[in-house]
């Protein structure tokens, strides 16, 4: 039981969660304000309101990416580290953006009732976002790399 805790404790210091833990947090924050402005204040439709709030969470993505899994401090570097994360960002805004395209449709088409036409938006933009993750983290992993003590407690965590 000990080494089962053991190994835990040394993938809660991994990257890979870490970039996993701040992904929820994006993902809650795109998801509240999604609901907010779509779900309950009917400010905008699903089109304007998804990429609004995929806008909002990738803020907190940026800072917490940065410093949280990536070690970085200081001053953010342009052409390395913002550049980078907003053209990425605006790639999972474009598959959001046709996302909630399509699931409008399909509300339209099956003539949902506004929560039905929330769930759905919600599970488009999920969807986006899902199948860029990986394709993201491999890019960052590789432009806001840190040398540090995970690369041998990521060993660690294979060998034993």
């Amino acid at each position: 039981m000990q080494e089962l805790i053991d190994r835990t404790v040394v993938f809660s210091q991994t990257r890979i969660f870490r970039y996993s833990m701040v992904s929820v947090v994006s993902t809650v924050v795109s998801f509240a304000t999604l609901g907010l402005v779509f779900g309950v204040l009917h400010l905008w439709s699903e089109v304007p309101s998804a990429i609004f709030a995929n806008s909002v969470a990738t803020v907190p993505s940026y800072y917490l990416n940065r410093r949280w899994v990536w070690g970085k401090s200081g001053r953010s570097h342009l052409f390395k580290e913002v550049l980078p994360f907003w053209a990425t960002s605006f790639v999972g805004l474009v598959l959001a953006t046709i996302a909630a395209s399509y699931a409008r449709d399909f509300s339209d088409t099956h003539q949902l009732h506004h929560f039905g036409r929330t769930v759905v938006l919600q599970g488009a933009n999920l969807g986006a976002f899902g199948l860029l993750w990986v394709g993201k983290f491999l890019v960052f992993n590789r432009l806001f790399r840190h040398h540090h003590t995970e690369a041998a407690a990521a060993t660690e965590l294979v060998e034993s």
